[in-house]
């Protein structure tokens, strides 16, 4: 089973940076789409990179008077 996260060493792999920030920075650049954590970490999911799609709930049916 694989984890839904990159971890921190595949992060620092992608990146070719060690620093949290400069990691960051260098996603940005990229575009590769993240969210820093609570401990200041970016984090990356392993769909964004692996080309699955990501589950996309359906939008609700906009409501329409009964005429």
């Amino acid at each position: 089973m694989t984890n839904t996260f990159l971890t921190r060493e595949e992060t620092v792999q992608l990146t070719g940076r060690k620093q949290p920030k400069k990691q960051a920075e260098t996603l940005r650049k990229n575009g590769i789409p993240f969210f820093t954590n609570a401990a200041g970490y970016p984090v990356v999911s392993r769909s964004v990179l692996e080309g699955k799609p990501q589950k996309h709930k359906p939008d609700k049916p906009r409501w329409q008077p009964a005429v």
